[in-house]
């Protein structure tokens, strides 16, 4: 093989998370990336300059007339999931475990360019086995990882991050808390009104999210209790290379196992089971306190993100709680998943 020879990638560019066709967050997809190595993947995220870009690879041809959910072993014999495509996700740093958006935006182009139905698929990644539903619509939706709770942070030390006084954050009167469900962010409530005045000190941002095993802040302010919109949100990372983007669906499935179990009564809420089946406009119970039901409760949220950038986001997010012992602080058994639409609206040639 020629050594000088120039590789010629063709990536997509993609809004993830779009809002009435607009706005979204804008990531790069590249397909049949499977002779690409990590540090061609790098320069080609580099080349695009989004916050992430997505590489397919081993993807498993499914095209079918049906549409039914097409299943395909697993390389590993061992697992009884099947993998329909493996998926690495880019910043112009580094890889990443996990990019809700940038997978959004990948299973959105493998729709739209006819490769996936529409159909139940199962996506390989740093973060682990992970399904997604494709809707004939467009609409993706995609599994996460189960929440851990990583443990809570003073406002104190929050406070000097992103100008807000520590007597202001306290006004929530909720945790400041690290999520994970595919990485690790700190989730931080705002009073109603300061989400659009936090000044973010990157430098220090940085410095702290490196020693807490972070990889941002994720700040939102609930919206008022009657408002189809659960909360708008911010998000930062420039330990990453991203000093704030429009959408961000990791973070939205850490935000919404935050509200679940704090149960803040701003979703709705559904319970199946040997309880009542009833759908509620809003949760009266303590998410933590409720012990002995032995029915599984549904917490649906819709977020918006992307107001300080005058890139407004859609991002709706599901949690669903284990049954027998309701909602418990352990998270055991609780399934996330965070969806959205998505628009191409290019493409870049990346010679390497």
């Amino acid at each position: 093989m020629d050594k000088n020879r120039v590789k010629k990638i063709k990536v997509f560019l993609v809004n993830a998370f779009t809002k009435n066709n607009g706005g979204g967050n804008p990531a790069g997809v590249v397909l049949n990336a499977d002779g690409l190595t990590y540090d061609e993947k790098l320069a080609i995220a580099k080349a695009v300059g989004y916050s992430e870009t997505a590489f397919v690879s081993k993807i498993v041809n499914s095209k079918s007339s049906s549409g039914a959910t097409r299943r395909s072993a697993v390389e590993n014999a061992n697992t009884d999931v099947d993998m329909d495509a493996e998926v690495s996700f880019f910043t112009v740093t580094e890889e990443v475990d996990f990019c809700g958006h940038a997978a959004l935006a990948a299973f959105s182009t493998l729709f739209h360019q006819g490769v996936f139905q529409p159909g139940s698929y199962v996506q390989k990644t740093k973060a682990g086995l992970l399904g997604v539903s494709i809707m004939s619509n467009g609409h993706v939706e995609m599994k996460q990882k189960a929440p851990e709770f990583l443990g809570e942070l003073p406002c104190e030390a929050i406070s000097g991050l992103i100008g807000i006084a520590p007597q202001v954050l306290a006004q929530t009167e909720l945790p400041i808390e690290i999520v994970c469900t595919g990485l690790p962010d700190i989730i931080v409530p705002v009073p109603m009104g300061y989400l659009d005045k936090i000044q973010l000190d990157s430098t220090k941002t940085s410095e702290f999210c490196k020693a807490h095993n972070a990889v941002g802040i994720h700040a939102f302010e609930l919206r008022e209790s009657d408002n189809t919109i659960t909360a708008s949100c911010r998000n930062f990372a420039p330990l990453l290379g991203i000093t704030e983007e429009s959408a961000t669906g990791s973070a939205s499935g850490a935000l919404a196992c935050y509200l679940a179990k704090h149960d803040t009564g701003h979703s709705a809420v559904s319970r199946t089971g040997n309880s009542t089946g009833q759908r509620n406009t809003h949760s009266q119970h303590s998410a933590l306190g409720k012990k002995g039901t032995d029915s599984a409760i549904t917490f649906n949220f819709e977020f918006e993100q992307g107001r300080a950038m005058n890139c407004p986001s859609a991002i709706t997010a599901t949690v669903v709680t284990a049954t027998n012992n309701g909602l418990s602080s352990s998270s055991h058994g609780w399934t996330v998943s965070v969806g959205g639409y998505a628009s191409q609206f290019g493409e870049k040639t990346v010679a390497l």
